[in-house]
């Protein structure tokens, strides 16, 4: 990745301008002493000036300050996900902390998208905009069996969604069961929303204007961890267990579920975590430090690491880049017991091609 482009500084432009009025007048004589020829090669150097000058200022201000990352603030430690609108916004969860942070300006602007503890959520998890329906949906547990009490004492796992201008509350709906833990989403063409259970072998799925989930799938096979889960170029959704290093590929047809297939991998996965369909593949980070491609043939994927990352949870594509969420979570647990210092936390941003 390259280094981003930096803009002149404010003397820089200056002395540019002042060498536009340096420019000399054309003369048929040549310099006939030392004291003309210091003044010609001046006017030569200030010209060479004036060119640099007037093509840094031609960059556009977008690769002038593109950030590559981003310093969460610490009242939102260990995100978990973090999702995109199409004009570069960015909302970031928090396991440890809740709420949702909205990050807009390049980096530049942090409100809070969503208070801590506002609405009854707990540790915020999986967040994914549906643009086109105005929303932000957002997972909501009680993660204390992970070590994070988070800011309310709500229980089970949650899905909220909220509008994305105004953000007043849309929906919200429990997971059915005693232990649940909602991690994240897909969203399918007709609207209806597609949750991953971590703690149970289960997809669930919330239709338009129902107001309870229901099993869309339950499977053995799936119960090392349910987690990151994207619907693929073929139409049919593809989850990973972030437990059991697994990437599963389930047939969708006429809306219901049908074969539940391990897919192989071409190399072991370690804690695979968020996945996002990106191109005719997907992308996916691992909490082991790996942002790769993931490009399926058939019932096998091919394993592409573009980045290593600290801890990597989520990620979201927007404008040609992707932003990678660091969530550590490796250290929830030790830090909660004081045997680890609190690190910082960053959005972190890789370009796409």
């Amino acid at each position: 990745m390259t280094d981003p482009i930096r803009a002149p500084s404010s003397e820089g432009r200056a002395a540019a301008g002042a060498h536009r009025g340096l420019a000399p007048r054309r003369s048929t004589d040549a310099p006939s002493d030392p004291f003309r020829r210091r003044v010609g090669s001046r006017h030569a150097v200030g010209a060479a000036i004036l060119s640099v000058a007037l093509a840094w200022l031609s960059v556009p201000a977008a690769a002038q300050d593109r950030a590559d990352a981003i310093r969460l603030p610490d009242s939102s430690r260990f995100p978990e996900s973090v999702t995109s609108l199409a004009d570069g916004t960015l909302f970031v969860s928090s396991i440890a902390d809740g709420g949702v942070l909205k990050i807009t300006g390049n980096g530049a602007v942090t409100t809070a998208f969503l208070k801590p503890g506002d609405h009854g959520t707990r540790s915020t998890f999986g967040l994914l905009v549906d643009a086109a329906r105005g929303l932000l949906w957002v997972a909501s547990n009680d993660a204390t069996a992970l070590g994070a009490t988070g800011p309310t004492t709500t229980e089970g796992g949650w899905v909220k969604a909220f509008d994305l201008a105004t953000g007043a509350l849309e929906r919200s709906v429990r997971l059915p069961g005693e232990r649940t833990l909602a991690n994240d989403f897909a969203v399918g063409k007709d609207g209806t929303l597609y949750v991953t259970d971590t703690f149970a072998p289960r997809i669930l799925r919330l239709t338009p204007g129902a107001t309870t989930l229901d099993v869309f799938v339950e499977n053995e096979a799936l119960k090392k961890g349910l987690d990151g889960i994207a619907f693929g170029a073929d139409g049919n959704l593809y989850v990973n267990t972030f437990l059991g290093g697994e990437l599963f590929r389930i047939e969708v047809k006429d809306g219901r579920a049908g074969a539940v297939r391990q897919l192989g991998t071409s190399r072991s996965l370690t804690f695979p975590d968020g996945l996002r369909a990106y191109g005719d593949g997907f992308l996916m980070v691992e909490g082991s430090g790996a942002l790769s491609r993931v490009t399926v043939n058939g019932d096998v994927a091919r394993i592409d690491t573009l980045r290593r990352f600290a801890g990597p949870t989520g990620l979201t594509t927007v404008g040609g880049r992707i932003w990678v969420a660091e969530g550590q979570l490796g250290l929830v647990a030790e830090v909660a017991k004081g045997s680890s210092a609190m690190p910082s936390f960053h959005l972190r941003a890789a370009d796409a091609e």
